[in-house]
């Protein structure tokens, strides 16, 4: 499949902090017309943060929209303008306090394609320099440093649930060499 459909109009649906939803009226190759509803998202960043070989840094904050808890990788949203790797570093620091020495592009993907347009951006940050948070007034955020094979038992027990944490995670387990050949699922 390689037609685009023809958008015949567009309508802001709503205007968020977070996001915006518009709908869009469509007319595919056969002619056929439908509406889509689309939540439109800056862009967002995941950062796998390593303090030491075979450690991740986890933050745990209460989620509303689940109404629960989890332990997730540090990350957070674009703020407009902003490169990716400078609000991956700035997510580091607000949510963990630790500034990272070193920050390369691991991968980006869309969340959810099929109705918003987030891109979540991965990184890797190592040579870590411990600080203080600087935690926005709506965030309480505690922070753990924990191995590998400990993270995939919290992904069991559902305490990790959401989907770009379980993508760094098996990311850094695929790329052990890469992280200094600590990460094996394999207590020490």
């Amino acid at each position: 499949m390689t037609d685009v459909p023809k958008v015949l109009s567009t309508m802001r649906a709503f205007s968020g902090l977070v996001f915006n939803v518009r709908v869009d009226r469509v007319r595919d190759a056969d002619g056929s017309e439908h509406r889509l509803d689309i939540v439109e998202h800056g862009g967002s960043f995941a950062i796998l943060a390593t303090p030491n070989p075979g450690t991740i840094v986890l933050v745990r904050q209460y989620r509303h929209a689940i109404g629960s808890t989890l332990w997730e990788l540090p990350a957070g949203r674009s703020e407009a303008g902003e490169e990716p790797v400078a609000g991956a570093a700035r997510e580091l620091r607000e949510e963990t306090g630790y500034r990272a020495g070193r920050m390369r592009p691991l991968v980006s993907l869309y969340s959810t394609p099929g109705f918003c347009d987030e891109i979540l951006h991965f990184f890797h940050a190592d040579e870590l320099e411990a600080g203080e948070q600087a935690l926005d007034d709506d965030e309480d955020i505690e922070v753990g440093i924990f191995r590998l094979d400990a993270a995939w038992r919290l992904v069991a027990d559902g305490v990790i649930a959401d989907c770009k944490t379980v993508v760094g995670l098996l990311w850094a387990q695929a790329h052990n060499d890469e992280f200094g050949g600590g990460f094996s699922r394999q207590s020490s």
